[in-house]
């Protein structure tokens, strides 16, 4: 007994120093270097800022009912550019996609080199006659006090279009003649799907045979106080997206009177079901959160490093303690949220049909299919049909070793060295999603500061922007624009 005991203190003693080993060697430092000229532009505050709160000023609202988009408004925010970029409008190549959405081409002389892309959208999701009287500014004013730009699309993502477009402006007025051809991308629809406008746009690109050495669009950000883990700001970095679908579920019954139901109603065939698929989440996956994790890695604490590092061992816990938190839990599996049901128009009518939407965010590695099979498979049950709409796959995976990566990686800490560089998996949807077929390298960021508080401003109340965040973005795309252009 006491050998055996010994034996497993051996054991346990070896695992330790093992398990230790693992969690000071695993992870490095792989921060990029810093560029040490990323550039010093002098802006006209004013000037830039009063462009942007006219723009919040336009209504280019998308809504789900696609009978109430507005024209007048989209061609008036075209109008908006042509009037304040007019050496973009004057020295590119401007198309009209699909009528409302914009592509602007400035050509290079070196046709080598492939050219690049970034993206945004015009288009702002609606505010609600209900929460208006609990907005501290007009939500359509743009008003601009105590350093901040109040108003819906000041964070998403009108202050995207505007900018790149100030940024290239600035690099035309100082003459800038570039080696490299650069493109912009403005779609219309993004915050419905982007199905009118940036995937049209990307089915030109395709039509034309153009392909580009990477895509940037919106999607990530500098985040501060949400990686609780380091003390630094985090630039995450969108190397890949979620899909969606939306799996109906549907049960047709006889119906009656309901004073003498049957056993199970169809309301009830359809709670059960829907219960079924509840109870039974996806796996969760850990592979974006160690790819984001080990890009940080070297800047945490031993704890941390200790349980990532031994994953092997350790993953059901790392698994327990995530998925016990909805937001945490999001960013690990395919989500499961089942969000509307409908039956009969009355008390006392049984229904005839009765419907339930489970929307779920699809992981990569997981398809629409997939999902839809494992519903079917859980749901088990013949009287419930189980149909899929508004179908849109995970994205492909892009690569963290590319030149885009780096440069985008580059020109953020050359802003600000203290920040750190991350990829990660954006849950929402983005127009870049349609994008891989003309490059491989697609990412997601945009240079604007946020915190756990400014997350909730995003599509909700209060929406704003410092002023001095959306002068960084300007800075930004001016110097990352202008590396391009140069080849370098």
């Amino acid at each position: 007994m006491k050998k055996a005991v010994q034996a497993l203190m051996l054991m346990l003693v070896g695992l330790s120093a093992v398990m230790i080993f693992r969690a000071q060697s695993t992870y490095r430092d792989v921060q990029p270097e810093p560029f040490a000229d990323v550039g010093s532009i002098v802006l006209d505050e004013a000037a830039i800022t009063a462009r942007l709160s006219e723009a919040i000023r336009i209504p280019t609202f998308s809504f789900d009912d696609r009978t109430r988009f507005d024209r007048a408004a989209f061609l008036e925010f075209h109008g908006h550019l042509e009037d304040s970029f007019p050496l973009v409008h004057e020295r590119t190549e401007r198309l009209l996609v699909n009528d409302y959405s914009l592509v602007f081409r400035l050509r290079g002389s070196d046709p080598r080199l492939k050219p690049v892309l970034f993206m945004s959208h015009m288009d702002v999701v609606p505010v609600e006659s209900v929460s208006r009287s609990a907005w501290t500014e007009e939500p359509l004013g743009g008003r601009v006090a105590d350093g901040i730009i109040w108003g819906r699309g000041t964070l998403d993502n009108k202050q995207g279009v505007m900018a790149l477009m100030e940024a290239l402006e600035l690099q035309l007025a100082a003459g800038a003649m570039p080696e490299r051809s650069v493109y912009f991308a403005f779609g219309h629809d993004e915050e419905v799907g982007g199905f009118d406008g940036a995937k049209k746009i990307a089915e030109y690109f395709i039509s034309e045979a153009v392909e580009f050495e990477f895509v940037l669009d919106e999607g990530g950000a500098v985040t501060e106080g949400v990686m609780t883990q380091v003390d630094r700001p985090v630039a995450i970095i969108g190397i890949a997206e979620k899909g969606y679908v939306n799996v109906r579920l549907t049960v047709d019954a006889a119906g009656g009177h309901s004073s003498q139901p049957p056993p199970q109603s169809a309301v009830g065939i359809l709670a059960r079901a829907i219960a079924r698929v509840e109870d039974n989440p996806f796996p969760a996956d850990l592979t974006f959160l160690e790819r984001t994790y080990a890009a940080i890695a070297s800047e945490t604490g031993f704890f941390d490093r200790f349980v990532m590092a031994n994953r092997w061992l350790l993953s059901p816990v790392i698994e327990w303690k995530l998925l016990a938190d909805s937001a945490s839990a999001a960013a690990l599996r395919t989500t499961t949220a089942a969000t509307m049901v409908a039956g009969s128009p009355k008390s006392n009518i049984l229904p005839t049909r009765a419907t339930g939407v489970i929307n779920f965010r699809i992981m990569p590695g997981e398809t629409v299919e997939t999902v839809r099979d494992r519903v079917a498979e859980i749901v088990d049950d013949e009287r419930v049909s189980v149909t899929t709409e508004m179908e849109v796959n995970p994205s492909a995976v892009s690569p963290t070793d590319s030149w885009g990566y780096e440069l985008i990686g580059r020109t953020i800490r050359g802003f600000d060295a203290e920040v750190l560089i991350a990829p990660y998996l954006v849950q929402g949807g983005t127009d870049a999603k349609y994008f891989y077929n003309v490059s491989p390298n697609v990412y997601r960021f945009v240079m604007i500061r946020i915190d756990p508080n400014t997350l909730t401003r995003v599509h909700g109340i209060d929406e704003q922007i410092k002023v001095v965040d959306y002068l960084s973005a300007v800075r930004f795309y001016h110097s990352i624009i202008g590396r391009a252009m140069r080849g370098e």
